[in-house]
């Protein structure tokens, strides 16, 4: 195996379980990152030759290696890949009464590249980086032997596919169904694996969804950037007068209806921009008891951050606009760039500008199928506010 020499102290963060490597970290006189083929296997040594553990590495990346263990004697094969895999299902299966779930979250499970949706027996896997494409074959025998799984739906990430340098593909192995059902508590989705977005369905939101239960009975819902209905029909399971989805995708908005349909309720839906929506309803002067507002990552770099940041703010604000007198802001961002605090300056800010007081009762993060890996802040992306204005 190839050897890989980092430079002075950059083996510290290796060494506390970060997982990540960056090129400036690589002593390219000693060991050049071009002698290196895409998702070649490499033992990663200190700057005094001591072993940190084995990667994979990618010549043409910032992160350039992405370390799968800290032993250098680790063989990374079909028992590795098999062991690791059931460690990351038991957990799962621990927490969870039925097999809907994310199965295997990257580098939190010690899986780097690697993200796993669960529909039963039916697997989305994004495999986002030359390393994982590299081991392909092996990581989906791997899957089959632990889940069972009758098809297993492959894709590759677009922004991160570009900076791999990987081509795009979305691939089924086995019998992969159009729609899947996803079971989440009392509710049923049929969740579009193909046509969707991303793996089909956004589990890192459930528990949150499930906390609706204290705040939407008796109270008119309105769930912004609502994709298939996921919260809204929830809400509406939990007893709200009425529910509106909103959703720039027609398609989206057709799987919410049928979704309330299949749980034996009813929402509303609208299709448009949602900053064009809640301007319309603040002008109509229509107000509900909760607005979730849980839009896609508006931030891609961090250095968009600020100007992220005020796009939250004005989103916010005009959330605000369209909320009854003490009623229930939920305000989300899956923007790893934008920290929990910045969000909560955002809300304060929309709150100031809209002339109301804001009371945050709840702050959360992911799921549980979703652990946050304690050396790497960047597995933790998801904030959630449950605010009183």
């Amino acid at each position: 195996m190839r050897e890989l020499r980092l430079l002075p102290k950059a083996d510290r963060r290796v060494r506390l379980g970060h997982a990540w490597v960056f090129s400036n970290e690589v002593d390219v006189a000693r060991t050049p990152l071009i002698a290196f083929d895409p998702g070649e296997l490499a033992l990663v040594r200190d700057a005094f030759g001591k072993p940190v553990g084995t990667a994979y590495v990618n010549p043409g990346a910032l992160i350039c290696a992405r370390v799968l263990s800290s032993d250098p004697k680790a063989d990374i094969n079909l028992e590795w890949w098999t062991a690791r895999i059931r460690r990351a299902v038991a957990l799962r299966d621990s927490v969870y009464a039925t097999p809907h779930y994310r199965a295997v979250y990257g580098e939190s499970d010690g899986c780097p590249g690697l993200v796993v949706d669960r529909y039963g027996d039916v697997l989305v896997a994004q495999m986002n980086t030359a390393g994982i494409v590299r081991m392909r074959e092996t990581v989906i025998e791997a899957l089959q032997r632990v889940t069972g799984a009758k098809g297993i739906l492959i894709r590759s990430a677009g922004s991160v596919r570009q900076i791999e340098g990987i081509d795009e593909f979305d691939e089924p192995v086995g019998d992969v169904p159009d729609v899947a059902e996803v079971r989440e508590e009392n509710a049923s989705f049929a969740a579009p694996l193909r046509k969707g977005q991303k793996t089909g369905y956004f589990f890192d939101q459930r528990d949150n969804r499930s906390r609706l239960a204290r705040y939407a009975r008796g109270r008119s819902v309105l769930d912004m950037y609502s994709y298939i209905g996921a919260w809204g029909v929830r809400a509406a399971l939990y007893g709200a007068s009425g529910v509106t989805c909103a959703d720039s995708s027609a398609l989206a908005l057709e799987y919410a209806r049928e979704n309330a349909a299949r749980n034996g309720v009813r929402v509303e839906t609208e299709e448009g921009d949602a900053l064009e929506i809640l301007g319309q309803y603040a002008r109509e002067g229509r107000k509900f008891g909760v607005v979730i507002v849980d839009p896609p990552a508006l931030i891609k770099r961090r250095k968009d951050a600020n100007a992220g940041q005020a796009l939250y703010e004005r989103l916010n604000r005009l959330a605000l606009h369209v909320l009854d007198r003490d009623g229930i802001l939920i305000s989300c961002s899956c923007s790893h760039h934008l920290e929990p605090a910045m969000l909560q300056r955002a809300i304060l800010g929309a709150a100031k500008d809209a002339g109301r007081r804001a009371q945050i009762l709840e702050r959360h993060a992911h799921a549980p199928d979703h652990p946050i890996h304690p050396a790497m802040p960047e597995t933790e992306y998801l904030k959630a506010f449950f605010v009183r204005a």
